[in-house]
C-alpha cells in the first residue's frame, strides 16, 4: 500500500534527475548538434501536414459551429470572426497540436528510446563512452521545445486561414468581415500566450516520452507499455499545464 502511496513521487524524482542531467550536459551539444537537427526535421518539419489538415478542420468546424449559434438578425456577422481568431490563437492552436504531436512524436520517441533500451544499444553507448542521456534526449527535448512554437504558428495561420476561407464560401459572413471582427477584439498578449503554451507543451511532450523510454524494461511488451504511458500522460500533463497557464497567465 506505501509503495503504490510512494511511486509517483518517485517516478517524479527519478524524471527530474534525468532531465536535470540531460541539461547539464547542454556545453555538450555541440558534440550532438546533428543529431539535435535530425530531431528537429522528425518532430517539426514531418509532423506539419498533419498538425495543418487538423487545424484546417477545426477552424472550419468552429467558424460553421459559431455561424448556426449566432444566427440572428441582431448580432453582427463581424462577431464570428471575433470569436473564431482568439480561440484559435489562445486555446486551440497549441491544445490541437500538442494532442496530435503527442501521439505522433511522443509515441515515436517512447518506442524509439524504448527499443534501444530493451535491445541493449543504450548501454553500448555508455560502453564507447557517450554521454547516453545527452545524446538520445537532450536533442529530442531542445527540438520539442524549438518547433512547437513553429508547429503552433501553423496552426493558427492554417485554422484562421481556412475559417475566413469557409465563412466566404458557405456565405456565412465575407473575409472583410471576418477579419474586422478578427482586428477588433484582438489583444497583442493572445499570440504570446498560445506560445508560452506551445513551448510548455513540446517540453512535456518530448521530456515525458523520453523519460517512459529511458526507463523501458520487459522487452516488447515493456515497449507497448512505455509507449502507451508516453501518450496518455503527454495528454493529462496538457490538460493541466493548460489550465495552470490560464489561470496564472489571463
Amino acid at each position: 500500500m506505501l509503495d503504490s502511496l510512494l511511486f509517483p513521487l518517485r517516478a517524479l524524482g527519478r524524471y527530474a534527475v534525468l532531465i536535470g542531467r540531460a541539461f547539464a550536459s547542454i556545453s555538450e551539444i555541440r558534440t550532438y548538434w546533428k543529431n539535435l537537427f535530425i530531431q528537429m526535421v522528425r518532430i517539426g518539419i514531418d509532423s506539419i501536414p498533419i498538425v495543418a489538415l487538423a487545424a484546417a478542420f477545426s477552424g472550419a468546424v468552429l467558424t460553421v459551429q459559431t455561424s448556426y449559434q449566432l444566427e440572428s438578425p441582431f448580432i453582427p456577422k463581424t462577431i464570428i470572426g471575433s470569436i473564431v481568431a482568439p480561440s484559435i490563437m489562445l486555446e486551440l492552436g497549441a491544445v490541437i497540436a500538442g494532442f496530435i504531436l503527442a501521439g505522433r512524436v511522443g509515441a515515436r520517441i517512447a518506442a524509439e528510446l524504448g527499443t534501444m533500451r530493451v535491445s541493449e544499444q543504450i548501454d553500448a553507448l555508455e560502453v564507447m563512452g557517450l554521454n547516453s542521456i545527452g545524446f538520445l534526449i537532450l536533442p529530442r527535448v531542445l527540438a520539442g521545445i524549438v518547433m512547437f512554437p513553429v508547429l503552433y504558428v501553423v496552426t493558427c495561420v492554417v485554422g484562421i486561414g481556412t475559417g475566413i476561407g469557409v465563412g466566404h464560401v458557405g456565405g456565412f459572413l465575407s473575409a472583410g468581415e471576418f477579419l474586422e471582427g478578427a482586428r477588433q477584439f484582438f489583444k497583442l498578449p493572445d499570440p504570446f500566450i498560445g506560445l508560452l503554451k506551445s513551448v510548455v507543451f513540446g517540453f512535456l511532450i518530448t521530456s515525458i516520452a523520453c523519460y517512459r523510454g529511458y526507463y523501458t524494461d520487459g522487452g516488447a511488451v515493456g515497449v507497448g507499455e512505455s509507449t502507451t504511458q508516453a501518450t496518455v500522460l503527454s495528454c493529462v500533463f496538457i490538460l493541466v499545464a493548460d489550465l495552470l497557464i490560464a489561470v496564472l497567465v489571463l
